[in-house]
């Protein structure tokens, strides 16, 4: 098929930057953030409560182990909550951005933090129109989700707090369960190899390595029981970082599998007040 010549820049989608928004004055669903030269789209969901001043802003990244998941997924436990937590978040006063990045199939690391960090910007070069304040930012997450949450924490100065529940903070220490050298673990499909084989990937992927004196206050939330993720992965983090509260909940597996509704319930009260007590 022949193309016309400029015909493909009429075509294009519009850039991120400057495609139009969506008005809706609750949530904004499939906004994309960026372009991703032969990938998808990303996309963001954002929900907004009402008014007219400027929100603070909370980021939500999604588990999944690096392989899986949906940026409107804050985990098993909350699948059936109505309203939803995002909602709930909303209704508190933050403005609430769940984000796509490119998983572990798609792209290997640094491409899931670029892409959270690219949100983190557009969504400040399109604070004005959307309502929110990108000098007031929490950024939360779940798992593998908790992972990158930190690791935006730890290296983008406008965060001023940080709620981690069960994520990984340390890709290169054998623990249970972890063989750093086997090339087929998530840490690994991550990677692109083994972390073993790949030392200084790892590290510059492990929150643990990036610690700093700055760093904002973080809400460190693991289950004692967790199958999947050691809690020792947020006991090492919390006692590197400067401010830290940690949170170690018996009977808990991963994704807080295993305990009450009414606990899971408190969970998500607990870790929204800290966020709130941080958001400014």
């Amino acid at each position: 098929m022949a193309v016309v010549s400029g015909l493909s820049h009429v075509l294009a989608s519009p850039h991120p930057d400057f495609a139009p928004i969506p008005e809706d004055p609750g949530v904004l669903r499939g906004i994309p953030y960026r372009d991703t030269p032969g990938g998808r789209p990303l996309e963001l969901d954002l929900w907004r409560p009402e008014g007219t001043d400027p929100l603070p802003l909370l980021v939500f990244v999604h588990g999944g182990g690096w392989r899986r998941g949906r940026r409107d997924d804050m985990g098993l436990r909350m699948r059936e909550w109505t309203p939803g937590p995002f909602a709930r978040l909303a209704a508190a006063g933050f403005a609430v951005a769940s984000v796509d990045y490119r998983l572990s199939g798609e792209a290997v690391f640094p491409a899931a933090l670029d892409d959270v960090r690219a949100a983190v910007r557009w969504l400040s070069l399109r604070a004005r129109e959307l309502r929110i304040d990108p000098d007031r930012l929490v950024v939360w997450g779940e798992s593998a989700g908790g992972h990158l949450a930190s690791l935006l924490a730890l290296t983008e100065p406008a965060v001023r707090g940080a709620v981690i529940w069960y994520g990984p903070s340390d890709l290169q220490t054998p623990r249970e369960g972890f063989d750093p050298a086997a090339p087929h673990t998530p840490e690994a499909l991550l990677l692109g190899a083994a972390p073993a084989a790949v030392p200084g990937l790892a590290r510059e992927a492990s929150p643990i390595d990036h610690v700093h004196e700055d760093a904002p206050p973080f809400l460190l939330m693991h289950g004692l029981r967790d199958s999947m993720v050691p809690y020792g992965h947020s006991e090492d983090l919390a006692a590197a970082l400067p401010r830290a509260e940690l949170r170690l909940v018996p009977d808990a597996d991963h994704v807080w599998y295993g305990l009450p509704d009414e606990q899971v319930a408190q969970i998500f009260l607990d870790s929204l007040d800290f966020a709130l007590s941080h958001a400014g």
